[in-house]
């Protein structure tokens, strides 16, 4: 049984508690409920049946992917943004220097990658290529890469914003950016050991 995290903050800076209760104590919460729904439910499933078209235990196993990356995307999102946000410092600034250019033209990438996404835009560091690289996801299931660790998570759904700003997601994107919790990346970094794969 999967518990959903709390949230740590209840408002940032331009995102309203609103719009954070919404976002993480309706929708989170409901891909936490219908993971747990669908490992209870692969249990006990006719797997007899099963076939590419359609069967119950098909459908449940691409729903399966489905929430939970909508989890743990929502996790990352959430875990990387803090009140007040902080700058770029440490390893991750350095490794994005070296893979981009400077930081400003990495910003500058990734911001055009949120407008772009229907869903999601990840910082992710390849473990076999040992760089970092932008990728953008359209669904939770559509996007990601194998052999991968998403490190800086930016949700771009329009229920990640539209209670504060309606359809500009532009604003809501420079507004995310003030919120950013660098530390936690760096975080990440240590916690996967990823220096080890860096080249």
């Amino acid at each position: 049984m999967r518990e959903q995290k709390p949230l740590k903050y209840t408002i940032l800076e331009g995102i309203s508690e609103k719009q954070l209760k919404e976002h993480h104590d309706v929708l989170y919460a409901g891909y936490v409920k219908k993971w747990n729904e669908i490992q209870e439910k692969l249990k006990t499933v006719d797997r007899s049946q099963t076939n590419a078209t359609y069967s119950d235990y098909g459908e449940m196993k691409r729903e399966e992917t489905f929430a939970l990356n909508g989890i743990k995307l929502h996790e990352g999102y959430f875990d990387n943004m803090m009140q007040g946000g902080s700058e770029p410092a440490g390893v991750i600034k350095e490794w994005i220097e070296k893979d981009f250019g400077s930081y400003e033209k990495w910003q500058e990438d990734f911001k055009a990658l949120g407008i772009a996404a229907r869903g999601w835009a990840v910082l992710a560091f390849d473990l076999d290529e040992g760089k970092l690289y932008n990728f953008l996801c359209d669904s939770h299931n559509q996007g990601g890469v194998w052999n991968s660790v998403a490190l800086f998570i930016m949700d771009v759904y329009e229920h990640a914003y539209f209670v504060d700003f309606a359809t500009g997601r532009k604003s809501y994107i420079e507004t995310f950016f003030k919120n950013i919790n660098w530390n936690y990346v760096n975080q990440q970094i240590e916690k996967f050991k990823l220096e080890q794969f860096r080249k």
